[in-house]
């Protein structure tokens, strides 16, 4: 195939990329159309790449890069646990998005993905972290205590221990005011 290469070089570089983004690179370069869905569907069924959801793509295998396709969105609850040290335990890749999608278990490069909805309202208090070559936004750890308790997620004794100590108070505190009282109260409830 003519432009495979080229396709290659390009997406691979990205961590996912649409059959918007594919048609206009291949169109750029001269293809037709046809010639976008041919070759999606011929590096589909080798496995070079992965469907994650409709019309997403990605070269990569790694279920966190599945976050990208539900932007805006970022990784939370047991996921940010392992991803901020808070435990050593392996978790299943959490993202969570104030967008109206599907909330549960999808399934992303073989792997389970769990999809979590938030109200728009509730969506800060996240980070840039460097993971591999991409950047991915996760909870820090004032707002991953505040989302297990909005979520009412079981949080352990231990965990809940390591993550008093890493506190930022003055951040916290900032954080519970943009929070609804109910939330405010478990959240200093639990922290006291």
């Amino acid at each position: 195939m003519k432009y495979m290469k080229k396709f290659r070089e390009h997406f691979s570089k990205v961590p996912i990329f649409t059959t918007k983004d594919a048609r206009l690179f291949l169109s750029e370069s001269g293809a037709s159309r046809e010639y976008c869905y041919l070759l999606l569907i011929n590096l589909k069924a080798k496995g070079e790449i992965k469907r994650l959801k409709n019309g997403i793509y990605s070269f990569h295998d790694d279920p966190t890069m599945a976050g990208f396709a539900f932007l805006p969105s970022y990784h939370g609850l047991q996921d940010a646990l392992s991803m901020l040290d808070l435990w050593d335990q392996e978790t299943n890749t959490i993202i969570i998005t104030p967008r109206k999608v599907r909330s549960g278990m999808r399934a992303a490069f073989g792997e389970k993905l769990f999809v979590r909805r938030i109200n728009r309202k509730m969506f800060f208090g996240f980070e840039s972290i460097k993971y591999f070559d991409h950047w991915i936004q996760i909870s820090d750890v004032e707002k991953t205590l505040i989302d297990f308790v909005y979520f009412e997620e079981p949080l352990q004794k231990e965990v809940l221990e390591e993550i008093k100590k890493r506190l930022d108070k003055k951040k916290l505190i900032k954080y519970l005011k943009r929070c609804s009282p109910w939330l405010k109260k478990r959240v200093k409830n639990l922290i006291t």
